[in-house]
């Protein structure tokens, strides 16, 4: 791994930085939407916009790639989002904000299409898994440091929001000083969704589901924070603490899955972060149980992405992975569009500890119809025939998916292989 890291170095360093840039703004903008009395509804419109930009972004970013190449693509859409994060303080309106993170959503999403498109081209079969792993580790890195750099400002000027800018704009630099641009590629067209529901209901399902909880995550954690009275800090420890055991869950929840039954896991881990919202929810605004909660809810969600995602291959053919993929990144995206939209009504008319209550009940329903879909239907792929997990976090491009999807494919390929020579030589 320590190969793999300094042979892309300049880019993950530069994923780092765009990452620490990107999740001080949203946590950012969190806190200042209460200073400025943003109402719990308005804020969360403007956090929802971030993911329809991110998922028109995914859709229209390859084409553009097509047309320009990838280094004017990504200097284009480093620039823009630059200058829409010195412009938030300056517009201080709901509707600047939701346009900006419109724009940046979809901006950072073609972002990680360029970036993520070089490293599949500079990975080998033999490193991509490796590759993948350190590139996501930089990414969930980032957004806790930004956590961090939150205390050392004040939310209601200006720092705050000129050091995310000029993060993001030497970002680009290392990256575009050693990376070589990489040939234009085809944009895979998405599985139908109805061929794609019927394939994998649980994991069409889930995705869905999960949408709204990621988004609750990373756009409306800081706004809850702000509503009940947590000072910056305990709210940047807050968020922090979902990403690190999102990161720190992720490697023993993709052991466990390529040795058990992998419905049977995802029922089990969405319960324990069903149970982690819950805590959090009756908890009368306990700030301990809050952070237990948050750490048992990212510790379970993130995962949950790559395990639906697995668990979907295991009924698919080699050719249908990679336009499942780009299915689900749109089932997900759907779902966290509409996440934060009804999270922020719900804490409107009940109160600020909807937020949790929202959670409890969209990780209850995972784990419900994952119980349902076993009690309905029996396993049909055996442990042994199962695709290996591969990490993926939830704002996986399409190059991202589809590079995993090449690790599922060449990592079964080869236990074929094995297979068939252990055949033979018996």
């Amino acid at each position: 791994m320590v190969k793999v890291f300094f042979a892309s170095w300049a880019l993950f360093l530069g994923m780092f930085m765009l990452m620490v840039g990107n999740g001080l703004q949203g946590t950012l903008l969190g806190v200042r939407g209460g200073i400025e009395s943003f109402s719990t509804f308005e804020m969360s419109i403007v956090m929802s916009a971030y993911f329809l930009g991110f998922l028109g972004g995914s859709q229209l970013a390859p084409e553009m790639i097509r047309r320009v190449g990838h280094v004017r693509v990504f200097a284009a859409l480093g620039s823009t989002i630059s200058a829409i994060l010195i412009l938030y303080p300056v517009l201080v309106e709901v509707w600047a904000w939701t346009l900006g993170r419109v724009v940046i959503g979809f901006c950072f999403s073609g972002v990680y299409v360029t970036a993520e498109s070089w490293l599949n081209n500079a990975s080998t079969n033999e490193n991509r898994g490796q590759s993948l792993s350190v590139y996501m580790l930089a990414q969930m890195s980032g957004i806790v440091v930004a956590q961090g750099i939150l205390g050392f400002g004040d939310a209601s000027g200006y720092t705050l929001f000129i050091i995310p800018s000029v993060l993001v704009s030497l970002a680009f630099a290392p990256i575009l000083l050693s990376v070589q641009p990489t040939p234009a590629f085809e944009a895979t067209k998405p599985m139908r969704l109805r061929n794609l529901i019927e394939t994998s209901p649980s994991a069409s399902v889930g995705m869905f589901l999960l949408g709204g909880v990621f988004a609750a995550q990373f756009g409306m954690t800081a706004v809850y924070g702000t509503q009940v009275g947590l000072s910056v800090a305990q709210i940047s420890v807050l968020v922090s603490v979902i990403y690190i055991a999102a990161l720190l869950a992720q490697y023993p929840i993709g052991w466990l899955s390529d040795r058990m039954d992998r419905r049977l896991l995802i029922i089990a881990v969405s319960a324990i972060g069903a149970f982690g919202a819950a805590a959090a929810w009756v908890s009368a605004g306990d700030y301990t149980m809050l952070l237990v909660g948050a750490a048992l809810v990212g510790g379970s969600s993130n995962p949950l992405y790559a395990l639906y995602i697995a668990y979907a291959n295991d009924f698919l053919e080699h050719e249908e992975m990679p336009a499942a993929s780009a299915g689900f990144i749109f089932i997900n995206g759907v779902g966290a569009i509409m996440g934060p939209v009804l999270i922020g009504f719900l804490m409107g008319q009940f109160g600020e500890s909807a937020f949790w209550g929202v959670v409890t009940v969209l990780m209850s329903a995972m784990a419900a119809y994952g119980l349902l879909r076993v009690l309905q239907r029996p396993s049909e792929v055996s442990v042994d025939d199962q695709v290996s997990y591969a990490p993926v976090m939830a704002n996986a491009s399409p190059v991202a998916m589809e590079v995993a999807q090449e690790i599922y494919i060449e990592t079964e390929l080869e236990d074929q292989a094995e297979d068939d020579a252990a055949v033979q030589s018996a």
